[in-house]
């Protein structure tokens, strides 16, 4: 049996008891090896912990099914969610039918910024990634572009990184294109974890934010508006 387990954003008590749960029934996790440190104060010395580097999903993935087939029960472990930008899709695409799974869901970074920043994401909204390890830049653009063009919410995932850091300027100057410079934004940096801390400010000012790659950002429509320091989109009850 294989579990493909959503830790949400890091902090223990963030890990729904479905997944706990889950946790519990396994012999051995597998994972990243910065996700397998957010769960071994719970599972050190009670569970085998294996741990891989990134860029490594596919062997990490053939790794759980050789040992689900020698008999383990297995869990591989994604932050947030697994299935959104995370290790279920291609856990399944590498069992085909070889192996029982269940994906156990989790609460992805747009769901816990936004509890942060207040309620950005009442309305309909998008999340694009601007990693281009597997999406090439171009189609991020045109994403980008159609999410402006539709007045949705923007959340974005993997804004910069060591190896792309001019990335989320990049992005802010294809979506000054189509949105106003002063359109309210917000950040959110290790959401639900000890370091956590977040701030407002403005789709042209994004760049010189204090934003890594453990960030989110959120980019509001054309309503969202910040009420006493915190971003709020309106979503029409009060003309109910």
């Amino acid at each position: 049996m294989i579990y493909v387990i959503g830790l949400g954003p890091g902090g223990p008590e963030q890990i729904t008891p479905r997944a706990l749960a889950a946790l519990e029934k396994c012999d051995i996790i597998v994972g990243y090896k910065t996700y397998i440190e957010l769960i071994k104060p719970l599972f050190d010395g009670r569970k085998e912990l294996v741990s891989s580097s990134m860029k490594k999903e596919r062997e990490r993935c053939e790794e759980v099914l050789s040992l689900s087939l020698s008999g383990h029960t297995v869990g591989l472990i994604s932050s947030g969610d697994p299935g959104i930008y995370g290790m279920a899709g291609i856990m399944l695409e590498v069992a085909q039918d070889k192996a029982d799974i269940e994906i156990i869901s989790g609460i992805t970074a747009a769901a816990s910024s936004a509890a942060i920043l207040g309620a950005p994401i009442m309305h309909d909204f998008a999340v694009v990634s601007l990693s281009d390890l597997l999406t090439p830049w171009e189609q991020i653009e045109k994403r980008l572009i159609a999410a402006a063009d539709a007045d949705f919410v923007i959340c974005i995932y993997n804004p910069v990184s060591h190896g792309r850091p001019d990335h989320l300027a990049r992005a802010a100057e294809i979506l000054m294109k189509k949105l106003p410079a002063d359109r309210i934004a917000g950040w959110v940096r290790n959401a639900g974890r000890d370091e956590e801390n977040y701030g407002l400010t403005t789709l042209a000012s994004l760049p010189e934010a204090p934003i890594d790659m453990f960030c989110t950002v959120i980019i509001g429509n054309s309503n969202t508006r910040a009420v006493c320091g915190r971003m709020v989109t309106p979503r029409g009850y009060s003309g109910n």
